[in-house]
């Protein structure tokens, strides 16, 4: 027997023009707005037990904002807190909440009552709904980023038509995950495809594809709103180094060697919203009777620099800190790297051994949310769907907290930007896994 409730909200959250914006190794504050950002909210509630699914156009929110975010969330609803799922798609064009800045604490302030508010105003707006689910593709928008090079070296972005790349170091999943819920008048789709928001660059401020992810979905299917959670994206962008036809269109080459441009930007949404379109009218109803949530805290051990290792990182990291980039040995991605790698190592040279993470689950029915703390990388989004007694997982990224890069065991073996600055060992890929197929039995 159906016992579904579904309610959805959305709230504005973009920021002031002079806030900074969180997304790369450079400084950047916002001069303009392409595209508003948004809190999306959809509350679900089936007998007794109530959870709410929220995703924030925001590169990631930190740990700490994030633990008090859904504390005040669960505290407005009374709810529990591990029925908070909070969520950022990743986008590199918005705000930053990460550093000490007047106009960073005030957006901190905004954006945690907005939060509130969406997450309320979906409560609301709950009514009787049927789930169904069903899975499209988006072909074609989302790459491997990691290439082995014909010197045997591994490269992060090598740049598009590099006559040195040999081939990628991963496999693509473009799957995109669709969950719809049908109300009277109206329904709700929640989409999750992988891949980096970061197809804009610049100063002004975008939701990234996401955004036209939703507004696609949005005007091509009458009184239906759109939801979007990022997958495991780690080693997964938009960029395809070795384009042919008109791939590079309405593109440019931005100062890491990464092709960008807001119009592609456009393109990638459509793409996965065709996905959308593709399952949409033939989802898979099911009966929904309960829901479940809930956590998984465990230690993940840390990636410390060695006594050698600490003076040239030292070198590196105060040339960077101080605006001299110009006098270190790298260009493009690779300055991007090395300047990662010597902040990593010059943030962990006291410790701590080892980090505290935590995971979220949601299910609701057969179909499982499983939230991590950070940018997975595919193979993570992979081996979580495979997890049994479900009939769909969903894995998101950015989910409760920002804790780095979780890289699979081989980009250790083999170097690049993701390993070198992350804060973990090597391991913390099939750590993950491990903790999160436990959590996902728990439910």
């Amino acid at each position: 027997m159906n016992k579904l409730y579904a309610g959805f909200a959305t709230t504005d959250i973009t920021p002031a023009m002079g806030t900074p914006i969180k997304g790369y190794y450079v400084e950047r504050f916002v001069e303009g707005v392409l595209d508003r950002l948004s809190v999306h909210a959809l509350c679900l509630q089936a007998g007794e037990k109530k959870v709410v699914l929220i995703s924030c156009d925001l590169v990631g929110v930190p740990t700490n904002i994030g633990k008090e975010t859904c504390a005040l969330v669960a505290e407005a609803m009374h709810i529990p807190v591990e029925a908070v799922y909070l969520h950022g798609t990743h986008t590199h064009t918005g705000p930053s909440l990460h550093e000490d800045h007047p106009l960073v604490n005030e957006y901190v302030a905004f954006f945690k009552k907005r939060v509130v508010q969406a997450a309320l105003l979906a409560e609301q707006d709950l009514k009787p709904a049927r789930m169904g689910y069903g899975i499209g593709r988006a072909p074609n928008v989302s790459f491997v980023r990691r290439f082995r090079m014909k010197d045997g070296s591994v490269a992060t972005n090598p740049g598009v038509n590099n006559p040195n790349i040999l081939h990628p170091i991963g496999v693509i999943d473009d799957r995109v995950s669709v969950v719809r819920f049908d109300r009277e008048g109206d329904s709700v789709v929640l989409v999750n495809f992988a891949n980096h928001p970061d197809t804009v660059g610049g100063s002004l401020v975008s939701g990234d594809w996401p955004y036209f992810l939703r507004e696609t979905v949005e005007r091509a299917l009458p009184d239906t709103r759109c939801i979007f959670f990022n997958g495991a994206q780690g080693d997964i962008n938009h960029v395809n180094v070795f384009p042919t036809g008109g791939y590079l269109n309405d593109t440019f080459n931005d100062f890491d060697d990464v092709s960008r441009g807001y119009k592609h930007t456009r393109y990638i949404g459509r793409v996965v919203a065709a996905g959308v379109l593709q399952a949409f009218d033939k989802v898979q109803y099911v009966d929904v009777e309960d829901l479940a949530f809930g956590h998984r805290s465990f230690e993940a051990p840390s990636q410390m620099p060695t006594p050698e290792e600490l003076p040239e990182a030292i070198l590196i990291n105060e040339l960077h800190v101080t605006g001299r980039d110009a006098e270190l040995p790298y260009q493009g991605m690779m300055l991007t790297t090395m300047v990662a790698d010597a902040a990593r190592k010059v943030r962990l040279k006291d410790g701590p051994a080892s980090f505290p993470m935590t995971l979220s689950a949601v299910r609701v029915g057969p179909v499982a949310f499983l939230g991590i703390p950070g940018e997975p990388f595919n193979g993570i989004g992979r081996a979580i769907k495979e997890t049994e007694g479900f009939d769909m997982v969903i894995p998101t990224c950015l989910t409760c907290g920002y804790q780095g890069y979780f890289p699979m065991q081989d980009a250790y073996d083999e170097g690049g930007y993701e390993a070198r600055s992350s804060n973990y060992k090597a391991g913390i890929a099939e750590l993950i896994v491990s903790e999160a197929q436990k959590l996902l039995a728990t439910l």
